[in-house]
């Protein structure tokens, strides 16, 4: 919104996960036994999914992370993943739903760290 974007906007997420999912803060999500932070975040995909499609987004790459090619060696990101809005009012739709939000413990029980990073597309030359 600060940024102005108009149009579409992929959203960039880093995802570091917990060696263990916490789940202190939503103990009315938490599974009967304890999961790692990788398998929270797969139970907060598998909530969203409907809602993000139904707001019109939608995952275009999930991949597993590793050490940097380029970058600070003590940084890790365990996940990447990009995420199309048609706009950002509806990325800002979709992030206030109620349905969505009450699955919202799943990522906070299953991550240690994260960053969002809206991207808009630019056109590219080669010349």
């Amino acid at each position: 919104m600060m940024r102005g974007i108009s149009g579409s906007v992929v959203m960039l997420n880093l995802l570091r996960f917990r060696a263990q999912a916490d789940y202190s803060a939503s103990p009315h999500l938490a599974p009967r036994e304890p999961i790692s932070g990788e398998a929270a975040y797969q139970l907060y995909i598998q909530h969203t999914l409907p809602h993000l499609t139904q707001s019109g987004g939608q995952v275009l790459f999930m991949g597993k992370g590793g050490p940097f090619l380029v970058g600070p060696e003590e940084e890790r990101w365990d996940a990447a993943m990009l995420v199309r809005q048609n706009s950002v009012d509806d990325f800002l739709a979709f992030a206030s739903n109620k349905e969505y939000m009450d699955g919202l413990g799943h990522r906070t029980a299953a991550l240690e760290d994260s960053r969002l990073l809206p991207l808009v597309e630019k056109e590219f030359s080669a010349e």
